[in-house]
């Protein structure tokens, strides 16, 4: 039986923390805002990760970690087309272009940064199913869930305190009246530059976030940064209705939370 639920109910942190505990095998589905991620554990630890559409061959993750170039990278997908990745992997060993720490250590890289993407999710589902696995011709590795878990936890601090200080991204951002303020003299970084540029009653902060091309967690950083420097100030956006932000438990009740944590605790070794 396959245990489903919210992200509403239970973020991304605490569905590690208890595939940890309990040390299940199988695979973590989580459909989340406009993507989907797949995530399989072994014995409560990081096997495999692919999120969307994403090519998650061996050629495109050592391409993407920057073990090979983009011209050695055109040409495996020309030649090597027809292999698996574990075929693909012993030919570059063998050939003595790579090394098996080399391959290991760039999937290690790319599935535990599609995990930390996975933590400014806090709408979607999820379901996990146990003893599922990636096809035989993919290559998994070993990590520790711990430290994932730490930083899941010190993201998930930040992200409630940016939604207190920005509760909605429908809401938007105009320039603050500065008497003898030059814009172009302050000390901006590019991501900064990128959002100022679309500041703008018109523009809500989620239009301003999809222009840009950053997600929930960079977008607030960043118009947290612009406030705390006085440069903007929040107002309703022109048209569009303010949304109230969601909770992270159906309960805001200490006990009632925990109570919740400990039967999906049950649910997940019952599996």
């Amino acid at each position: 039986m396959a245990l489903k639920g919210n992200l509403r109910d239970f973020t991304i942190t605490q569905l590690l923390n208890l595939i940890n505990m309990a040390q299940k095998s199988g695979l973590l589905v989580i459909e989340g805002p406009g993507e989907t991620a797949k995530i399989t554990f072994r014995q409560g630890k990081l096997a495999y990760a692919q999120l969307g559409q994403d090519d998650g061959s061996l050629a495109s993750i050592l391409h993407t970690t920057r073990k090979i170039s983009q011209s050695q990278y055109q040409l495996l997908r020309q030649r090597t087309s027809q292999m698996s990745d574990k075929e693909l992997g012993l030919l570059l060993i063998n050939a003595g272009y790579l090394s098996q720490d080399d391959i290991l250590s760039s999937l290690q890289v790319h599935f535990t940064e599609i995990v930390r993407r996975l933590f400014t999710w806090v709408e979607g589902f999820f379901k996990f199913e146990q003893d599922i696995y990636p096809p035989d011709g993919k290559i998994t590795v070993r990590v520790d869930l711990e430290n994932l878990i730490i930083e899941g936890s010190r993201q998930l601090r930040e992200w409630e305190q940016l939604q207190e200080e920005i509760p909605s991204l429908d809401m938007a951002m105009k320039f603050t009246e500065r008497p003898g303020t030059n814009l172009r003299s302050v000390n901006l970084s590019v991501e900064e530059w990128r959002v100022v540029s679309y500041v703008s009653p018109k523009n809500s902060i989620r239009m301003i976030a999809r222009a840009a091309k950053m997600n929930d967690l960079e977008i607030r950083r960043v118009i947290y940064s612009l406030l705390q420097a006085g440069l903007v100030e929040l107002v309703r956006a022109e048209g569009t209705p303010v949304a109230q932000p969601g909770r992270q438990f159906p309960t805001q009740n200490k006990d009632e939370q925990k109570s919740l944590v400990n039967k999906l605790i049950g649910r997940i070794r019952s599996l």
